[in-house]
């Protein structure tokens, strides 16, 4: 601006450039306010528009941490769900395993009276039953583990 004032001459042509200069001086400082202003403005828009992405981006963040805090949680009740039926199986499967074994057990032991009861009666059905009276204590003493039927044969073949 300065260089356009000292640039001016005595000639009126020179003159009149000077007075259109001093008018576009006023008027480029307006101009320039004018483009510092809508710089501004400009600017003013674009940190909003920043700011709103990033408000945009935190709360899609807080909505997926929440969103994955309980498809978390729900896969830990899933989990726990899990391993308390297994548990449970497990607990079954071993009363089974054991009840497996007395029966065994048991079936053996029937299998022993049998054996011991059919040279002596022939094992011709409800007469061997007929002697198993006299033989329940010997069949208790006869194995290392008692049998879990009652003290009747007629109970005891139940099983």
């Amino acid at each position: 601006m300065s260089a356009m004032a000292s640039s001016s001459g005595t000639s009126s042509g020179s003159l009149s450039q000077y007075q259109t200069t001093s008018c576009s001086s006023e008027d480029l400082q307006a101009l320039l306010d004018q483009r510092k202003r809508k710089r501004m403005i400009s600017n003013r828009e674009s940190a909003k528009r920043s700011r709103m992405r990033k408000q945009k981006q935190l709360d899609d963040l807080v909505s997926q941490s929440t969103r994955l805090g309980a498809e978390n949680r729900r896969i830990a009740d899933s989990i726990a769900a899990a391993t308390q039926h297994y548990m449970s199986v497990e607990a079954e499967n071993s009363v089974l395993r054991a009840q497996l074994g007395e029966l065994r057990h048991r079936l053996e032991s029937l299998n022993d009276i049998i054996s011991f009861l059919s040279p002596m009666a022939g094992f011709h059905g409800v007469s061997a039953i007929g002697q198993l009276a006299g033989f329940d204590a010997m069949v208790m003493n006869h194995h290392h583990q008692p049998l879990l039927a009652s003290s009747s044969s007629a109970d005891f073949f139940q099983y």
